[in-house]
């Protein structure tokens, strides 16, 4: 009779796991990888995820590389390192056709992820998504869009996800990583002005989480990762097969702009021609201060940005802040300005001769650049000599006139 009276009281507790597990086979989560543009704000790709809800016909994208350009004081934050980006969703077909007016091409890996993994993270993305919770600093190589939608999957799907090794035998640094996008898009001016700016930290090499920071290492790290065991990835369709054309690699690389320069300045500075020296004297005046502004501004990153990225910076050595004000009195023969220019000569033999033993990668555009420096500063630091030394030939062209003249 008891069993009798317990019997559908324990059916009815062994069809409730059943009924709890909801059919969410029409939820689905991918991850957008994007390719890089043309553009240099383009140049390294993009991610974003998708979530597409069959039953509701939800069909959005989630992108965490959004900001506001318009903010009044975007350019000082920016100067600061002071990035402030935010999640944003909009429709995936709003998304799409970014990219096709782009160029660009756009490939989806779809999450093997079970009913509650999908729940847990669509229910994080949605709450990432509110005004209070969307906004977050940017850094460019440790918390981007890229990071922001790996460490989401990863961290709240609630799935146990583990990547495997996707980095190259020989490690990169962050500078080599980024070195292979600008060379691909022949951002050969925009290369030299990032490696003159991003000191030595920058050329710390990367673990396989840290080459994530880049949309093809994280593609790369999903198809390799496992969730509880299993592969992350279930399918991988290219959904936009596009490529941007990059700029076309044009002869005016800095490489080749800065040697001519330095072979100009030797042959004028080797002049004893008046015009010669006139024109040298225009031109330290330009140059010295370029290099200055340079060099202030490599001081203002290194000591106002919140990030590192600009810190221990030894392109300063050559690129000394004073030449600044240096360039306005460059033309004066002053024994004082003789003596600063031996130093920077020093300074910067001693940098070039230490090329391969510095902590930093440097570009090679910085080579003629050295030259001229070292051109410059070995001419204004003996420039004493050099007038006495046209002073005794015209003493001596002096000299024979007169023995003509008695004889």
């Amino acid at each position: 009779m008891k069993f009798r009276l317990l019997f559908p009281f324990l059916c009815l507790l062994f069809c409730l796991p059943a009924t709890a597990q909801p059919d969410i086979s029409h939820l689905r989560i991918s991850l957008l990888t994007c390719s890089p543009g043309a553009e240099l704000y383009s140049t390294f790709g993009h991610t974003a995820i998708r979530v597409t809800d069959s039953t509701r016909g939800i069909d959005m994208v989630y992108n965490y590389g959004t900001f506001d350009d318009r903010d009044p004081n975007f350019y000082a934050k920016f100067t600061k390192g002071i990035m402030v980006y935010a999640l944003s969703n909009y429709s995936f077909s709003d998304f799409l056709r970014e990219y096709q007016y782009e160029k660009r091409g756009v490939i989806e890996q779809n999450l093997a992820l079970s009913g509650d993994e999908k729940l847990h993270l669509y229910a994080a993305l949605q709450e990432n998504a509110q005004e209070q919770n969307r906004f977050y600093n940017y850094y460019f190589h440790s918390d981007n869009c890229t990071t922001r939608a790996r460490d989401v999957i990863a961290q709240k799907a609630g799935a146990a996800v583990v990547f495997k090794n996707i980095l190259p035998q020989k490690t990169p640094t962050y500078r080599n990583l980024i070195h292979t996008y600008l060379d691909k898009n022949n951002q050969y001016w925009s290369k030299l002005g990032i490696d003159i700016l991003l000191g030595s930290t920058f050329d710390k090499k990367v673990t396989n989480d840290e080459a994530m920071f880049l949309p093809d290492y994280l593609m790369k790290g999903f198809d390799s990762a496992t969730a509880n065991g299993h592969p992350l990835v279930a399918q991988t369709q290219t959904v936009l097969a596009m490529t941007a054309e990059p700029p076309a690699g044009a002869l005016m690389t800095p490489l080749f702009i800065f040697s001519i320069l330095l072979i100009i300045t030797g042959l004028l500075s080797f002049s004893t021609n008046s015009w010669a020296q006139r024109c040298l004297n225009v031109f330290d005046c330009i140059f010295f201060l370029f290099l200055g502004i340079c060099g202030i501004l490599m001081v203002t990153l290194w000591t106002i940005r919140i990030d590192t990225v600009c810190r221990n910076n030894f392109n300063v050595i050559w690129a000394l802040p004073t030449h600044f004000f240096i360039a306005f009195v460059v033309y004066l023969k002053r024994r004082w300005l003789q003596q600063y220019f031996r130093v920077v000569f020093a300074l910067t033999l001693l940098f070039a001769v230490s090329w391969f033993f510095i902590p930093q990668q440097f570009n090679m555009a910085v080579l003629p650049i050295l030259g001229i420096i070292l051109l410059r500063s070995y001419f204004r630091g003996n420039l004493n000599k050099k007038d006495a030394a046209a002073n005794n030939s015209t003493k001596v062209l002096h000299s024979s006139k007169s023995v003509n003249i008695e004889l």
